[in-house]
């Protein structure tokens, strides 16, 4: 009997594998398993990730799915692992030894160890082919009787973002449902090619997620690049598409690349060009290299991957929101959703195929890459130190989390000592004196090469054409005071004591100070508020208990919170340690010089009831930095109105209404814009930001005009310029380069400001922006200056001859009082993708703080 229960059992588990082998090989096409070809529709993400963890599930041998996080609204973020049977068996003792090849681990690679290529699609939502194409590569590499594939991951492991940006696509998706023709109509005239605002392309609060690489100010980011940094691939590919008319691009990247980028990584896109190129020639299919798309920016998808080791390409498919199921292109083509998938799928496949026939040689150079990095880093500064005395201790603390978050190693100088560094804030090479608590950054360490692009005070800037801004060093990002040491600066990883913090020693004080030079500062500000603590602000500096306090100074009374009883202590304090704010106690309202706490230079400050303007006109990207800021980062509550309706929304409901940047011609015509004058002078604050500001420049009630208009009055001619006779011998081939002579291609100036005005509380005499536009205004006859652009403001990054003309003696900070209220004009937008850490106290200062 026990015999025969033993061969039933053998014969049973030879039935099972046997069905496991019928079942991979009966492996569902996308297409089987949808129920319609790809290219048909789109698919949903559900439907997306249903194939993903059906291949997971039929194949496990070669398939592990792993989700890695969630979107702001909760979708999930997968990846999913493609190796051979064995190495999906050891996938992370692969991932531990292709750290120690980074010298990020300790310790010997054990066996053999694979090239890893990772291919992150759709990021940007309503370029939608991608994640289409994704199902088609995924099944081309799972399913056993491909013969190609089971060879290329012998060697290789794939790593698969079947859509980076979930919640962006998902809008385009059911957009596109429910507004095309069945089938799609290729006419371009078709609403179905006419995406809404605020499209698909950015995340939930309208972030370009490819922008966003180095920065991480989004959650999509965050957890993505937690990953990865635990992998650091070889060979990173993202996918994208662009308008249909363009053909298909792919490597090599066009000029500028960064002078960090190496022989081999410039080489390496040369021979991903040539694999694309069989593939693309073998289909008579069009395609284009070398233009438009450069390797300099550090946070886009190519870059971020490639200032960490890896080859880094950008695939770009004619498409976007435009194309839908089907586009008729000015030749007379139609493109089809269809042609755009196939094309993805070769992109995907020529990158898996070169990664695989390429990976002893991408190896190696990935670990020399990494040891070059360790003992012999390039660039002309070998140490970047913070200054722990000359900063706050917010600002400081934002840095190192960052530091922290990127991977990057940082120590403490340890001993007194002095070097002699480049001032980030004077542009002069000086003696530095080095305390122990000082920061240091070491470019002796793996992560050298992104530590040299993320601090260098100058970007070598080969071509002026580039793609996106010239200039982002992060002391001038976090509005610290830095300097870039040539030499190598000893330093030790165990943190000095911090000193003790002052003892509240008064039970019950008259008050509490809390100084104002950071945005955790705002963040305290405006947690109390919510908590209905009461708030005073000192207009002025002065002097108490032998204890200097600048303008700006947040003074907690115990007066007027009386009704909080017992609670007014515990709340105060439980929050100014969660931001690490350092409070001081005091048991009078009397000062040593400056105003005493009952004066009028000492303002309660209100709780604000803030509106912001989305919709048609406003740049969705503006709108979605201001947005987030609000939501995720002060958590403070923000009313989102609409210019479908705003002209009839009773703006007495509200204190302030920020304009972020966009068109305003049709969103503020001149009935409304009286409207908006009368809430401003019976009290209301109005901020403009960028070009908001722009539009109500030269506007009857407005104090903004545009610097053009008086150079134009100085010019003589009855007030026109003098025209240059020879301006029209012009050559058609430089127009592209010509046109750069007026651009600002995101540069960094130093702003200098009004430190007395509210607007410039908890900065210094300037600030360090960065300028995207060429727009610049004469200086207010009536209204604040606050930041001003002079003669020698500018510091870092491309600006054209005449865009630098511009902006001389331009303003781009101002206040403008009007009637009982405020209108407070930023030309400059110190929100710009989230991660200008400096600006952000600036921010609040106009929203909280300016005409309480």
């Amino acid at each position: 009997m026990i015999n025969t229960l033993k061969r039933f059992a053998a014969l049973w588990l030879v039935l099972l594998s046997m069905q496991a082998a019928v079942a991979q090989q009966q492996l569902q096409s996308p297409a089987q398993f949808l129920g319609y070809e790809l290219g048909q529709q789109f698919t949903t993400q559900n439907r997306i990730l249903d194939y993903v963890n059906y291949l997971a599930a039929q194949a496990p041998n070669r398939i592990k799915v792993e989700e890695y996080g969630r979107t702001y609204e909760n979708r999930p973020l997968v990846l999913a692992y493609v190796a051979s049977d064995e190495n999906l068996q050891r996938l992370e003792q692969i991932r531990e030894n292709n750290l120690r090849q980074a010298s990020l681990q300790s310790g010997s690679i054990q066996g053999d160890q694979p090239a890893v290529a990772w291919l992150s699609y759709n990021v940007h939502g309503n370029e939608a082919v991608s994640s289409e194409a994704v199902l088609q590569v995924l099944y081309d590499l799972v399913n056993p009787e491909n013969a190609q594939s089971r060879e290329w991951l012998q060697n290789t492991v794939v790593i698969l973002d079947p859509m980076v940006n979930p919640d962006g696509r998902e809008r385009y998706v059911q957009w596109y449902q429910q507004a095309s023709n069945r089938g799609g109509n290729a006419s371009p005239f078709a609403w179905e090619h006419y995406e809404p605002w605020p499209g698909g392309r950015p995340n939930h609060y309208y972030f370009d997620l490819n922008r966003d690489w180095a920065w991480q100010t989004q959650v999509e980011s965050q957890q993505r690049l937690k990953v990865y940094n635990s992998w650091l691939p070889q060979v990173h590919a993202d996918f994208h598409e662009m308008g249909p008319e363009s053909p298909y691009y792919f490597s090599p990247a066009a000029k500028p690349f960064h002078e960090s980028i190496t022989p081999w990584q410039r080489q390496f896109q040369n021979t991903i060009g040539e694999y694309n190129r069989q593939y693309f020639d073998k289909n008579n299919w069009l395609y284009f290299t070398r233009e438009s798309f450069d390797l300099f920016y550090p946070s886009y998808g190519d870059t971020w991957p490639t200032y960490n080791g890896a080859i880094g390409m950008t695939y770009e498919q004619g498409g976007s929101g435009r194309a839908g199921l089907a586009y008729k292109k000015s030749d007379g083509d139609t493109l089809t959703l269809t042609d755009r998938i196939a094309h993805h799928v070769a992109a995907s496949e020529a990158t898996i195929k070169a990664t695989s026939e390429k990976a002893d040689q991408l190896k190696q150079e990935f670990q020399k890459y990494y040891s070059n990095s360790l003992r012999n880093p390039g660039g002309e500064y070998k140490s970047f130190v913070i200054k722990s005395s000359a900063n706050t201790a917010g600002n400081l603390k934002m840095l190192t989390d960052y530091l922290q978050q990127q991977g990057i190693q940082y120590g403490y100088a340890g001993e007194k000592g002095a070097v002699r560094g480049y001032n980030y804030l004077n542009g002069k090479t000086e003696r530095v004196e080095l305390a122990p608590e000082d920061v240091v950054i070491s470019m002796y360490q793996p992560k050298s090469v992104l530590v040299k692009v993320l601090f260098e005070p100058k970007s070598a800037l080969e071509d002026s054409l580039t793609y996106d801004i010239t200039s982002w060093a992060l002391p001038y990002a976090y509005g610290v005071q830095a300097y870039a040491v040539k030499g190598k600066v000893d330093m030790t990883n165990t943190a000095p004591a911090a000193p003790a913090a002052a003892a509240i020693n008064i039970d019950k004080p008259y008050a509490y100070l809390a100084r104002w030079s950071s945005v955790q500062d705002l963040k305290f500000a405006t947690q109390l508020m919510q908590q209905n603590v009461k708030l005073r602000m000192a207009e002025r500096p002065f002097e108490m208990d032998g204890q200097q306090y600048e303008a700006g100074t947040l003074i907690i009374t115990r007066t007027g919170n009386e009704r909080l009883g017992d609670t007014f202590d515990a709340k105060v304090r439980e929050l100014a340690q969660q931001h690490g704010v350092q409070l001081a106690a005091t048991n009078t309202g009397f000062v040593s010089t400056g105003a005493d706490f009952g004066s009028g230079n000492v303002r309660y400050l209100e709780t604000p009831k803030v509106a912001l303007l989305s919709g048609e006109g406003v740049s969705p990207y503006g709108f979605g930095e201001v947005w987030n800021f609000f939501e995720q980062q002060l958590h403070y509550p923000v009313t989102v109105l609409n210019t479908s309706y705003f002209s009839q929304v009773p703006l007495h409901e509200f204190d302030v209404l920020i304009l972020p940047t966009g068109s305003y011609e049709k969103v503020l015509d001149e009935k409304t814009l009286d409207r908006v004058q009368a809430w401003v002078r019976a009290g209301g604050k109005l901020i403009a930001m960028e070009s908001a500001a722009n539009y109500l420049a030269d506007k009857k009630g407005f104090e903004l005009k545009k610097k053009e208009e008086e150079a134009e009055a100085k010019g003589g001619n009855n007030g026109k310029t003098k025209e240059n006779p020879y301006q029209n011998l012009r050559s058609y081939a430089a127009r592209e380069r010509e046109a750069l002579e007026s651009e600002v291609q995101g540069s960094i100036f130093r702003v200098d400001l009004d430190k007395t005005h509210p607007l410039a509380f908890g900065y210094g005499d300037s600030y360090f922006a960065l300028i995207r536009s060429a727009d610049a205004y004469q200086f207010m006859e009536d209204g604040w200056n606050v930041g001003v652009l002079k003669k020698d403001n500018y510091a870092t990054g491309y600006v054209g001859a005449e865009a630098r003309e511009q902006l001389q003696d331009a303003l781009i900070l101002g206040v403008q009082d009007l009637g009982r209220g405020e209108v407070i004009y930023l030309a400059d937008n110190p929100l710009f993708r989230g991660f200008w850490q400096g600006g952000k106290l600036l921010f609040g200062n106009a929203v909280f703080v300016v005409g309480q």
